[in-house]
């Protein structure tokens, strides 16, 4: 796909969740449970919004582990619809830029949560090659390993 001029990987995935929309919301955005759906990487908020649910205009900075390396990412929350959608930011970190949409649409069972990760790899050509290699791979694992302990979560509040 492209945006502009410039060829970006645009990663979507989606996920049917047994569960009301309004819980898949609020679990897709708690701080505490994307530290624990991340322990692969060793994720945990270090600034802004250290737990619980971030809303619109706050900010959370994750320390992780990606590729042997610690780096830090700051993203601001810049666009939430409770309980329809919400948008992600990078503000700092490894990318060069990225725009995350979280959107949830109200089924007859329960939820389709659809992730939109629409982002651009630093270092022009060398960053692009490693887009094809690896990175646009690694990327989308993580976000389906993520939205499955959503999944998981948000199902588990239901049968409670």
């Amino acid at each position: 796909m492209k945006i502009g001029r410039e060829s970006v990987p645009i990663i979507k995935t989606d996920m049917f969740i047994y569960a009301p929309r309004e819980i898949c919301f609020d679990v897709a955005r708690d701080i505490d449970i994307h530290t624990e759906s991340t322990s692969q990487t060793s994720e945990r908020a270090v600034a802004g919004i250290t737990s619980g649910l971030i809303g619109l205009n706050e900010t959370v900075t994750w320390e992780a582990i990606h590729f042997g390396i610690k780096q830090n990412l700051t993203v601001r929350i810049t666009e939430l619809e409770f309980p329809v959608r919400f948008v992600d930011e990078m503000e700092k970190g490894a990318f060069k830029r990225f725009y995350h949409v979280h959107e949830f649409i109200e089924k007859e069972q329960g939820t389709l949560m659809i992730d939109t990760f629409d982002y651009t790899s630093p270092f022009g050509g060398i960053g692009k090659l490693a887009d094809r290699l690896f990175l646009e791979r690694y990327m989308k694992e993580f976000l389906i390993k993520r939205n499955r302990y959503i999944k998981k979560v948000a199902e588990e509040r239901v049968r409670r």
